[in-house]
């Protein structure tokens, strides 16, 4: 679900973001490979989970943008 501010983003603001999250999530891929401990794993864990579903729902708003 979209909001006020991500409806009101330019499409390159959009495509900014979600070059960011891409980052962060390759980032953080890198620590869960450099992690030891079972809750330093599970805590970056869960920061991908939640950047990836971020990440799609950008992508989502993206795509429904580019067909108008």
């Amino acid at each position: 679900m979209s909001t006020d501010y991500e409806d009101s983003l330019s499409l390159e603001a959009l495509n900014d973001r979600i070059a960011i999250l891409e980052d962060n999530i390759r980032q953080l891929i890198e620590q869960a490979a450099a992690a030891s401990g079972e809750q330093n794993e599970s805590r970056i864990a869960d920061r991908i989970n939640q950047q990836n579903d971020e990440l799609d729902r950008l992508m989502k708003i993206r795509e429904s943008r580019q067909k108008k």
